[in-house]
């Protein structure tokens, strides 16, 4: 939070990253960043890959000569329940943070980036392109970025999102906040077209915990509806939410789609290293 300039905060998120998984075993291709391990005393020079060593003054090999350039469109939820506040951290900028790091993660293995900002009704759309002027205009357009209204309602998902008709790795961050199931449809639409899809599924702490700090009436962002909160509340909200997240993520695996929540508490580099263990673990 002490960084406010986004493509200094993604450089520093996964430059640390980076080390930290320095001896991973970890292995695929685009944002997996398993293809690549760092560079040790003994190793086939051959093997260097110079166009990183260009971009981040490191030295990698590369673990595959397969071609893995491929095509990262992220998705952000920027409706208003993004703007809950969780001592001083609004999801919506975890989710600024989350996309900017990714995004120059996968600009830097030479993928091409685009994104969708969800708001309002409305679609904001920025095209794929691999060139790192074009990761500038992304770091542009999340800075923009301020939350208001509902989702995005269905719209054709299909024609929007084929795109080439090459296969797609989509990230979605939101906080799966919706009224009428229109975030499923994305997602079902999503998956219709054979694009890989992983969602990042964001809370505040204090959502997870049912802690609003003496605070006895609740408001709903979007709905502006209110609640009456009391310690019966919250043993029966914790246990809905408890129910609620487990079946989300049966639902979503059950759909093929990578999902991870996070707490908007945690630190964005152990999050991000936590996720790829654990899909590592499972595409075994």
């Amino acid at each position: 939070m002490t960084i406010k300039d986004l493509p200094l905060l993604a450089k520093t998120v996964i430059d640390g990253f980076m080390n930290g998984f320095n001896k991973s075993t970890v292995k695929g291709p685009g944002l997996e960043f398993s293809q690549y391990r760092s560079y040790q005393p003994g190793d086939d020079l051959r093997w260097l890959d110079w166009r990183m060593f260009a971009r981040s003054d490191r030295y990698y090999i590369r673990e595959s000569e397969i071609e893995t350039s491929i095509s990262v469109r992220f998705l952000v939820d920027a409706s208003a329940s993004m703007n809950h506040d969780d001592d001083g951290i609004k999801k919506i900028d975890y989710a600024r943070f989350l996309t900017a790091s990714l995004a120059y993660l996968a600009n830097l293995q030479g993928d091409a980036i685009g994104m969708y900002v969800f708001k309002e009704g409305e679609l904001f759309s920025l095209p794929s392109r691999p060139d790192p002027q074009h990761l500038q205009r992304l770091y542009y357009q999340l800075e923009q970025i301020q939350p208001a209204g509902t989702f995005t309602k269905p719209i054709h998902y299909k024609e929007l999102f084929a795109g080439t008709g090459r296969k797609e790795l989509l990230v979605f961050v939101t906080d799966m906040y919706q009224s009428e199931g229109e975030i499923s449809k994305l997602l079902d639409s999503l998956t219709a077209l054979k694009h890989e899809v992983v969602v990042f599924h964001l809370m505040g702490q204090n959502e997870l915990d049912f802690d609003f700090k003496g605070y006895s009436t609740l408001e709903d962002l979007e709905t502006g509806k209110t609640v009456q909160v009391s310690a019966q509340t919250k043993k029966q909200y914790q246990e809905t939410l408890d129910q609620h997240i487990s079946a989300l993520r049966m639902q979503l695996l059950g759909k093929r789609i990578a999902y991870k929540m996070i707490s908007t508490s945690q630190p964005l580099d152990e999050a991000l290293r936590e996720f790829l263990v654990q899909r590592n673990t499972i595409l075994r």
